[in-house]
C-alpha cells in the first residue's frame, strides 16, 4: 500500500474489474486501497469511433474494483491524438 504514496498528485490510469479505464490525478488513498481521483475522465474505447473521454470530476473508486494503477507520462499522453486510436473495450473480469 505504501507504494501508492509516490503516485499522490500525479496523473494515473486505473483499469477496473468491469473493464473501465479512468484517468485522473491521485488525490488520496486509504488502507483498503480505495482511491480518490481529481480531474478524472473515463476513456471509452471503440473500434469505430476512437477513444471518447467522459469527464467525471472528483471520483472515488473502491479498492476491490481496481485491477491496475499506473502513472501516466503527461508529455506522452498529451502528444497522442486519442481520436485516431481504435481498440476493443476491455471485457469485464468474470470470476
Amino acid at each position: 500500500m505504501s507504494s501508492l504514496q509516490g503516485y499522490v498528485d500525479h496523473r494515473v490510469l486505473l483499469v477496473l474489474q468491469d473493464g473501465r479505464s479512468i484517468v485522473g490525478v491521485l488525490a488520496g488513498f486509504d488502507q483498503k486501497a480505495n482511491v480518490v481521483l481529481s480531474d478524472s475522465k473515463e476513456r471509452v474505447y471503440s473500434l469505430e469511433e476512437g477513444v471518447e473521454e467522459i469527464p467525471l470530476g472528483l471520483y472515488l473508486v473502491k479498492g476491490d474494483m481496481i485491477v491496475l494503477i499506473g502513472e501516466i507520462d503527461d508529455a506522452v499522453d498529451s502528444s497522442v491524438d486519442l481520436s485516431t486510436i481504435r481498440a476493443e473495450p476491455i471485457p469485464p473480469i468474470r470470476y
